[in-house]
Formats: C-alpha cells, sequence, structure tokens
C-alpha cells in the first residue's frame, strides 16, 4: 500500500495537503462561528480581526512548541522550522499563545459580553473545525501516524516504517463526537448555564488528548509527550472545576444557538 500523500502537482505547483486542509478547517470553523455570534445577537463586525489574530497567534505558538520540544531535529537545520507545510504544530503550544490574546481581545471588541458565555459561544465551533482539521490536516502530513500497528486498520505514512495507527482519524472522529455532545448539552439547556459547554469540552477533550498521548503517540516517553499529557490534564481538571461552578451557583443566560 502506498503511503498518504503529502502533497499534489498542478503544472510547475505543489500544494501541500496539510496545510490545504488546515486552511479548509479554519474557513469552517470561522464561518460557524460568525454565525452562532450572530444568532446570540452578538456584534460580529470585529470577529474577521479577531479571528485572524488568533490564527497567526495559534500557528506561531504551535509550531514554536513543535520547534522547542524537537531541538535536536532543528538545531543544525534552522530554517527547517519554517517549513510549517510539513507538519509540526503543537496543540498546547498553540493555546497557549491563543487563548490570553483572545481573551485580551474579547474584552476589547464584546465588552459587555461575559467571557463564559462569549467561550461557550466559540468553543463548539472550534471544536467542530478541529475535528475536520484533524481529519483533513494530520492525516496529510509527513510522519503523521501512531505507533506501528499489523491490524487491518493501519495505514502507512510518508516518513514512517511500516503500517502506522491512523491517530489523526481517530482523533477526528473523537472531536466530532465531542461536537455532537456539545450540541445535545445546549439543546437540553445546559446551555443557559455559563460557562458549562466551555468546562464540558475542556474536560473531555482534556482526557481524551492525554490518552491518545499515552496510548497511540508517544513514542519512547519522549519529554514532550509527557508534557501533553501533563498539559491535557491540567485542561480536563480546570474543565471540571468549571462546569461544578457553573452547575453549583452558576449564572444563567440565554442559550447559544444550538443549530449547525
Amino acid at each position: 500500500m502506498s503511503p498518504v500523500p503529502t502533497s499534489f502537482h498542478l503544472g510547475p505547483l505543489v500544494f501541500h495537503l496539510y496545510g490545504f486542509g488546515l486552511a479548509i478547517a479554519a474557513y469552517v470553523a470561522y464561518s460557524y462561528a460568525r454565525r452562532r455570534l450572530a444568532r446570540a445577537d452578538l456584534n460580529v463586525e470585529p470577529f474577521a480581526r479577531f479571528a485572524g489574530w488568533l490564527i497567526v497567534s495559534g500557528l506561531i505558538g504551535a509550531r514554536a512548541a513543535h520547534v522547542a520540544t524537537n531541538w535536536g531535529d532543528y538545531r543544525h537545520h534552522l530554517l527547517d522550522a519554517l517549513q510549517i507545510w510539513q507538519g509540526g504544530l503543537a496543540s498546547f503550544g498553540g493555546i497557549a499563545f491563543a487563548l490570553p490574546l483572545g481573551l485580551v481581545l474579547a474584552r476589547r471588541y464584546w465588552p459587555d459580553t461575559p467571557l463564559a458565555r462569549f467561550a461557550d459561544i466559540l468553543v463548539p465551533a472550534l471544536v467542530a473545525g478541529w475535528a475536520i482539521g484533524r481529519v483533513l490536516g494530520p492525516q496529510f502530513m509527513y510522519q503523521g501516524g501512531g505507533h506501528l500497528t499489523h491490524q487491518w486498520f493501519g495505514l502507512h505514512y510518508a516518513g514512517q516504517v511500516g503500517k502506522r495507527v491512523p491517530v489523526p482519524l481517530i482523533q477526528g472522529a473523537e472531536d466530532g463526537l465531542l461536537w455532537l455532545i456539545l450540541l445535545a448539552a445546549e439543546r437540553r439547556g445546559f446551555g443557559r448555564r455559563r460557562g458549562f459547554v466551555t468546562g464540558l469540552a475542556m474536560t473531555v477533550w482534556g482526557l481524551v488528548r492525554a490518552l491518545d498521548e499515552r496510548l497511540l503517540l508517544g513514542q519512547h516517553s519522549h519529554s514532550g509527550s509527557i508534557g501533553v499529557q501533563l498539559a491535557a490534564l491540567c485542561l480536563a481538571l480546570a474543565g471540571v472545576v468549571l462546569v461544578v461552578r457553573s452547575l453549583v451557583g452558576g449564572v444563567t443566560s440565554p442559550p447559544p444557538d444550538a443549530a449547525t
């Protein structure tokens, strides 16, 4: 079986599927989030600027974290650090860079909207975009697979020997299921509990991400892998706190629109 392709040629031009897929995911998440904001009667005029800054900061943080945790691969080839089309984005690096900026910009552009309500509106769109991004992004990157496997579902990935667990497809399915869970929570009225949807997403995504890293991705207990597991568990713990606070004496607000 041939490896999962990483690019295609159109005349003299080369298109890298990894970046192309992430661009599609970003567009879907942006459009979906903008529609949810509009249906929640929030001003959508500054959202393009808001989303643009978050995308740029997230990419910078994700790439910086990947390079830092794989420094041995880049120390003698510094220009390779700029070759983002080859893959190599660390999720928690992107979160670490984009989250603080997002909080500041949310206060600036939507000063009258509580941050928890704003997050509840955006998070399902982010999860949906993440699900699409896992399938259309890492699935087509260099060395995109997980552990070696001899099972029928294994795939051959460029730059990796043998059949590999198709982790991007698995994570895409996981995130897609989480998106459905969040929508169901909204439809059952939990969206009225400010911060519940965000906390639920943090809890489930953090726990699943830690398990994925532990069971499917982490190779030989590299420090980067351990760091991801710890960060994911911290995110899940913070999500549990947010869920409990939203249920015990939490403030209620009009529910975000649950329609897709």
